[in-house]
């Protein structure tokens, strides 16, 4: 099944990278900014990227890119996450929302350290209410990775929302070439968003750029 994706702060790396991916395999993909400007700038450089290959992408404001999308996705900074959040609440009425935000503080990024809520998940869960499936997934993926075009050798863990709308992340997963996992309720988010601090500090010790992880034993 085919969707409209609305990127709240799209135009980031991690946004650009989800939205190329999804372009690609089919999907119509919103580019959410503050301001629309940048959204549409954002756009034509992931036009230019794409080449000829025909995708459907827009630019537009954060509010006009939840109105106009079946399911949002949230990438900014979490320093941005609660107040963009607030600030979208109406317009996330009713939506399927997928957190990729992870509560790093600088400058002890390889170190976990989680919101008073939990996650950032729990954090999203507790300012939307209950009328939103707040679902985490990609922490794990670099946007080195979504924006190289080549494959990933990276799985992801799927937690949050309910069983229905795990599911529908998990296809998202697959479209752009990933395996991914259903890893449970909200509460297991915390397990989920303090890998990336993990695995930011095994890229500085290993001089990598984007280690993932691999769930094994499952046929």
């Amino acid at each position: 099944m085919k969707y409209t994706l609305g990127i709240i702060g799209g135009t980031g790396k991690e946004g650009s990278g989800l939205g190329y991916r999804w372009a690609l395999a089919g999907h119509k993909v919103i580019i959410g900014s503050r301001q629309q400007e940048k959204a549409l700038q954002a756009v034509n450089e992931l036009k230019q990227k794409i080449g000829d290959h025909p995708v459907e992408i827009a630019g537009m404001t954060n509010q006009d890119a939840v109105r106009a999308c079946d399911i949002a996705v949230i990438t900014v900074p979490f320093s941005a996450h609660a107040a963009t959040l607030d600030g979208l609440k109406e317009e996330l009425q009713g939506k399927l929302l997928i957190d990729v935000c992870v509560p790093l503080q600088p400058p002890k990024v390889t170190k976990v350290q989680m919101p008073p809520e939990g996650s950032a998940a729990l954090q999203a869960k507790a300012i939307l209410g209950p009328e939103v499936q707040v679902v985490d997934a990609f922490q794990t993926i670099s946007f080195e990775h979504l924006l190289s075009g080549e494959e990933i050798d990276c799985d992801v863990l799927v937690a949050g929302g309910n069983k229905e709308s795990r599911q529908i992340v998990i296809g998202l997963a697959q479209d752009i070439g990933l395996k991914a996992w259903d890893a449970g309720v909200i509460e297991n988010t915390v397990v989920v968003e303090g890998l990336t601090s993990i695995l930011i500090g095994l890229n500085m010790k290993y001089k990598v750029h984007s280690s993932g992880i691999r769930i094994t034993g499952i046929e």
